[in-house]
């Protein structure tokens, strides 16, 4: 098993195991949403010397620890698994630990660099045009455009962000646009 060169921020114990049981990388864990201080400077490190791949949890808190992080260290990559790769087979929760490790290596294979001052190449109005904004459908349209660029799932107003902080093109958004209309008629 090829190791992976970044170090990966995970929220816990069964994270890593479930990373570990994936691919070859070492990991830190924030053990919770209230990242301390230095676990922040564990993460600076590691960006300094290897790259950090943030992959937390598709809920609210590994959301909250994913901004948190990024706020204070740039740079970092960020790989992400939908809701239901993270639902567990049977039990409570979602997260990363009831991933499969197919979908655990997909995520990190498209992990992905945020750009804060990335140019804006979709706008607003190409979110409300394309039906991700307000109206019947729009929450499952962006749940089915965050898996398809492999972005996440998210708001209407973090949707315009994320999109532009990933530099995701317009020919990519379209595609998967169509793809995501087509598969809506087909249904």
């Amino acid at each position: 098993m090829k190791k992976i060169k970044e170090i990966i921020v995970v929220e816990g114990k069964d994270d890593t195991v479930a990373i570990k049981r994936s691919v070859n990388a070492d990991t830190i864990e924030t053990n919770g949403s209230a990242v301390n201080e230095s676990v922040i400077e564990q993460v600076r490190l590691a960006q300094q010397t290897r790259g950090v791949i943030i992959f937390t949890d598709p809920d609210f808190p590994g959301q909250k620890i994913r901004n948190t992080i990024s706020e204070q260290v740039k740079g970092c990559k960020h790989a992400f698994i939908t809701k239901r790769e993270g639902l567990p087979k049977s039990g409570r929760g979602i997260g990363v630990e009831h991933a499969s490790p197919e979908a655990i290596r997909n995520a990190l294979k498209d992990a992905q660099l945020m750009d804060e001052e990335a140019p804006e190449e979709i706008s607003q109005q190409d979110l409300v045009d394309a039906g991700l904004i307000g109206g019947a459908g729009a929450k499952d349209r962006r749940e089915r455009l965050g898996v398809l660029l492999r972005i996440g799932h998210t708001n209407g107003k973090q949707l315009y962000k994320r999109l532009n902080m990933f530099q995701i093109s317009k020919k990519a958004f379209i595609e998967a646009m169509v793809r995501i209309n087509q598969e809506e008629k087909n249904e």
